[in-house]
């Protein structure tokens, strides 16, 4: 099994979608950094937003680390801080795959030698390893648009191909 570093996106729609089990069974170790944290986690519950307890409990039960960033990433581009720390971390730890959706974050995270892996590939690495079946797989996608994930009508389409192809496997 791996470890992943995750931004807050993917974090706040497979909450959103009921599924952030799919990140302790399919990673040794989740890790985010402090900004992450108190985007999601802190200002989350501010907002009273129901995934931010979600994630909390994640927190409180162990199977997601919290963890300070010593140095920031100076990729050039401009990213969110929390994108920022989870690069910095990724650096830091040797850790290679990230979890982030953001098209210039992911750019940036591949500058710096990472493999950027977002929210959609996390879903079908469910549906690969037989965690997810491909009815699932429907639900928790559908889960995750319909709560305002954006993505493209093609890459949504293609997504849903490569899930039924790796269910029939």
């Amino acid at each position: 099994m791996e470890r992943v570093i995750s931004n807050a996106t993917p974090l706040i729609y497979l909450a959103k979608a009921d599924q952030l089990n799919l990140l302790h069974l399919i990673f040794e170790e989740i890790i985010i950094p402090n900004a992450v944290y108190k985007e999601v986690v802190i200002e989350g519950i501010q907002r009273e937003k129901n995934d931010a307890f979600r994630i909390k409990k994640m927190i409180n039960d162990g199977w997601l680390h919290v963890r300070a960033v010593k140095t920031h990433f100076q990729g050039g581009l401009r990213i969110h801080p929390g994108e920022t720390e989870v690069i910095s971390l990724a650096l830091e730890t040797g850790i290679k795959t990230v979890l982030m959706d953001d098209v210039k974050a992911r750019t940036a995270a591949e500058i710096a030698g990472l493999s950027p892996r977002g929210t959609i590939w996390l879903l079908l690495k469910a549906v690969k390893r037989k965690i997810l079946d491909f009815d699932q797989f429907l639900v928790a996608l559908e889960a995750i648009v319909s709560s305002g994930f954006y993505i493209k009508e093609d890459i949504f389409l293609k997504a849903v191909v490569t899930a039924k192809n790796f269910s029939s496997t």
